[in-house]
């Protein structure tokens, strides 16, 4: 008998989660007291940094022409697409995550790597919410490891990561061979339940009591990483996560308010209608460039 396709995405979203915890890096930070069995997860997208950091990295790529606008315009569609509907289908994201990884289908790992820290610093510290950062760093600073979980490519992750001084992150794991993407992801994307089970994997991994760790996040979708920790705190937070953070008594952090006005807060589902017309814009220049 087949399988149903709920069983089909819970066994994909632990495959992911067990991949993204296996390939989390642990960067070589010491801390003064290290606080073993305690720890924070932190989302990114609109929760460490406004927008999405896939679309500023695509942004980034498309800029270096690093592919074409057909691409481009795939991509971004696809992608805003999977946010706005914040769709689990297994049809959905496959589509979403085949169109994510076909501009880095045949690159070399090192190649994207370098641009992303190339990116990072020319379009992502900008958009950091202080407020966020200054959370991060409270654990730091009473000895627990902070990692980023998102649906971001690992590699993308990880940089982040780095860049924030950050223990390490759980990402979307792609197939590398002899160091060169092959379009094919392990598992499925790094989101809504596979978050989850990525943080289950990594506390096993490290030992973790996850009762006395911590989960950010901006988004509903993220209620399974929320609600496998201790203590949840809603950033940013959109509607239906801010209505159960209510319901449920989780904190709640809007730094948005904080801002004279939300004008520069761009919420997931905008990024993904902006990164499309950004991605076309650049990429019809991009093809107009060479025409001349």
């Amino acid at each position: 008998m087949a399988a149903s396709p709920r069983t089909d995405l819970l066994r994909a979203s632990q495959v992911a989660g067990e991949a993204s915890a296996a390939a989390a890096e642990v960067a070589p930070k010491a801390l003064a007291e290290p606080d073993l069995t305690g720890a924070a997860f932190f989302d990114v997208d609109n929760t460490v940094m406004r927008g999405a950091s896939i679309f500023h990295l695509a942004r980034g790529l498309a800029s270096r022409k690093f592919f074409t606008l057909r691409e481009v315009g795939d991509f971004a569609f696809k992608q805003a697409k999977f946010v706005i509907n914040g769709s689990e289908d297994l049809e959905d994201m496959a589509s979403a995550t085949e169109a994510g990884l076909a501009f880095v289908k045949g690159k070399r790992v090192d190649e994207v790597v370098s641009l992303g820290e190339e990116i990072f610093d020319e379009l992502m510290t900008r958009k950091l919410w202080p407020g966020t950062l200054a959370l991060a760093n409270g654990h730091l600073d009473r000895g627990q490891r902070v990692w980023l979980v998102t649906a971001t490519p690992v590699e993308l992750a990880s940089i982040i990561a780095q860049r924030l001084g950050l223990t390490g992150a759980l990402g979307t794991v792609s197939e590398i061979e002899d160091g060169v993407y092959t379009g094919r992801l392990v598992g499925a994307p790094l989101h809504g339940k596979a978050k989850a089970e990525a943080v289950r994997a990594l506390a096993d991994r490290e030992g973790l009591d996850l009762v006395r760790c911590t989960a950010y996040s901006d988004s509903a979708n993220d209620v399974p990483m929320l609600s496998v920790v201790g203590r949840a705190v809603a950033v940013n937070p959109d509607g239906a996560l801010r209505k159960h953070a209510r319901a449920v008594g989780w904190e709640i952090h809007d730094y948005r308010r904080a801002r004279m006005n939300q004008r520069y807060y761009v919420p997931a589902a905008v990024a993904g209608a902006a990164g499309l017309g950004i991605g076309i814009g650049l990429g019809i220049g991009a093809a107009q460039h060479r025409a001349r």
